[in-house]
């Protein structure tokens, strides 16, 4: 085959992927002489906007194949798009598979994503080559057992192995308000046990006082609910974590609040104020009420429960943003960063302001946001995002990630493993990449051992998922695959986050069943065994930290990728098939690589 273009080999481009706007950025073509050509042309399109074309520069004829190059300029922060023309016939040169380049003569054929970040981005340096954990605070660990209900309208379960409850509220059952107690005390106990993990973040889901169990339905920003324990134990947690190289990061719910909260009071359980039962309170001009709406103000996805909040309200930017607002408070508590909830539908200036507001305690700390697709194309309500080049987010969780670790580890094929994996590493600013949440499982997901062993969910109600549970044979083989893509996890760029509970292979559908309560009596050890190891094995090779990526191989069901950091290089060879397979790696040495196995090869850079 005769290569034309590929964005992903440094022959044809550097530096790879995203840029920096003023870098340069060099674009080199080869076109075979017999392909014809007149004077051909790098056509970059910022998003949205108009295209400007840069004539490439002929360099040298070798073997029939001409060369021609263009140094451009990374222009100004932004989104843009490229292709070749090559000035005769209407021929043009597109994307193509893998980042090849193939000809066409339509108009506007795929291109080429070029992503330019503010200069001066930068991202949290300890969070690099670090461990994520996540943690669904009322079902870690109760640290005080048999504690009493702070509300009388909380169910408490006394029996932890017990399914939480799923009967939906509108038929009248118990959904989002059983209570396990785990609490800040349980999770400070558990401290020695996540250092073992080699853990040094920790992710907690919402910890604001709010009246159902997951607490996205924030009533009080200013305190910790009274059943996870005091503010000031919270900050006796993050400062015994901090001791022990452990950081806290927390969940921002800001674009919704709880209708059952002091801001909105409907339900009227704050007396006689809140913005639904009170015109002049200080916090109506948050909500929009109109009777367009069915409940008569505007709320998060139709549900009643949850009135949205106008982001663009100065005195609630304020009250979140400002000196001594939410994030400020929470931040001198001793949080080290946020994860903002549904960030696609907070504005991109309001992103910034908490930015601003986070980085006030230290560039050091994380702002991490909830976006399930590509974050540098998202599109939301009409509007291209731009949170992700500089100004806004740290990072996001990397869904794409985990689709394509799934989808290769259950059976798909390493090229379209390869394919996902690269138009993330090749569009995502390089700061923002090497701090990705790469997970397998989270709150809004099945765990993985049901995604990879069990029956597809198909749309199947409560009920079927409740009744749902591995066969023996199914479980190990839902281990086995767990230790595979636990192994991916760890040697991608970005940051592996454990959803508690996945590292002794809990089992569980989606909300609420990926959300029961930790399984301490659990005596699976074989994924702890291969965290620690993975964890260790990131903490000595500096190539896991921020090095780039290479693919080298991904054809059929084998995979071998290779990260290549200042000082060392790893190697990743992943065989799915039932054949042992021999692979060289960096440094040439023959590398075994077993069947339904990983090798991870790691060696000093020559």
């Amino acid at each position: 085959m005769e290569r034309l273009f590929n964005s992903l080999l440094a022959a044809y481009k550097t530096p790879f992927g995203a840029v920096r706007a003023g870098e340069e950025v060099r674009f080199c073509l080869t076109v075979p002489e017999h392909v014809g050509f007149v004077q051909p042309r790098l056509v970059l399109r910022r998003d949205g906007g108009g295209a400007a074309e840069y004539q490439m520069a002929y360099l040298a004829t070798e073997e029939g194949i001409c060369r021609f190059e263009y140094t451009l300029t990374a222009p100004a922060v932004g989104l843009y798009f490229y292709h070749f023309d090559l000035y005769s016939d209407y021929r043009k040169i597109f994307r193509g598979e893998g980042g090849e380049g193939v000809i066409g003569t339509e108009p506007d054929g795929p291109a080429w994503q070029l992503t330019v970040y503010e200069p001066d981005f930068t991202t949290p340096e300890s969070l690099k080559g670090s461990v994520l954990y996540q943690i669904f605070p009322d079902r870690f660990f109760e640290g005080r057992p048999g504690k009493e209900m702070p509300f009388a309208d909380r169910i408490y379960r006394q029996h932890k192995q017990g399914k939480p409850y799923f009967w939906p509220n509108e038929t009248g059952g118990y959904l989002n308000r059983d209570y396990y107690g785990g609490d800040f005390e349980g999770i400070r106990q558990k401290l020695p046990y996540l250092q073992s993990l080699r853990v040094g973040w920790i992710y907690l889901n919402p910890i604001f006082e709010a009246h159902a169990n997951h607490r996205y339905n924030t009533a009080d920003y200013m305190n910790a609910d009274p059943l996870l324990g005091t503010n000031e134990e919270f900050s006796r947690l993050c400062a015994e974590a901090k001791e022990r190289g452990i950081r806290i990061i927390l969940d921002g719910v800001f674009s919704h609040t709880g209708s059952d909260s002091i801001y909105f009071n409907r339900e009227g359980r704050y007396g006689r104020g809140g913005a639904y039962r009170n015109i002049c309170s200080p916090y109506h001009s948050w909500y929009d009420f109109s009777k367009d709406y069915p409940c008569g103000y505007r709320s998060w996805w139709g549900f009643s429960s949850l009135p949205e909040v106008n982001e663009h309200d100065p005195e609630y930017q304020k009250f979140i943003c400002g000196p001594g607002g939410v994030i400020d408070t929470w931040m001198q508590r001793g949080a080290s960063g946020f994860r903002l909830d549904v960030a696609d539908e907070l504005p991109d200036d309001f992103i910034e302001k908490i930015r601003c507001a986070v980085k006030a305690h230290g560039e050091d700390c994380y702002l991490l946001g909830e976006v399930w697709e590509d974050a540098t194309t998202k599109l939301a309500y009409d509007v291209r995002r731009t949170y992700l080049l500089g100004k806004g987010l740290d990072a996001v969780m990397n869904y794409p990630f985990r689709n394509a670790i799934l989808a290769f580890v259950g059976g798909g094929s390493a090229a379209d493993f390869a394919g996902q994996v690269m138009d993330i590493c090749e569009h995502y600013p390089a700061p923002a990449l090497h701090t990705l949440m790469n997970f397998l499982s989270s709150h809004d997901t099945e765990r993985a051992v049901t995604a990879l062993a069990g029956e597809p969910i198909l749309g199947r109600d409560r009920y079927w998922q409740s009744k749902q549970h591995l066969a023996p044979e199914a479980y190990e083989e839902g281990v086995r695959r767990m230790i595979l893509a636990y192994t991916l996890l760890y040697t991608l760029p970005g940051v592996p986050c454990i959803y508690y509970g996945d590292e002794v292979a809990m089992q569980g559908y989606k909300d609420p069943f990926n959300r029961g309560y930790f399984d301490w009596d659990s005596t699976e050890e074989r994924l702890r065994a291969v965290l620690r190891g993975l964890a260790e094995l990131r903490q000595g090779c500096d190539a896991f930290r921020d090095g780039a990526i290479e693919m080298v191989e991904a054809s059929g069901e084998l995979l071998h990728y290779r990260r290549i950091g200042k000082t060392q290089t790893a190697d990743i060879l992943v065989n799915r098939t039932e054949t042992l397979l021999t692979r060289a790696a960096a440094d040439g040495q023959a590398v075994e690589v077993n069947p339904m196995g990983h090798t991870v090869v790691t060696s000093a850079r020559c």
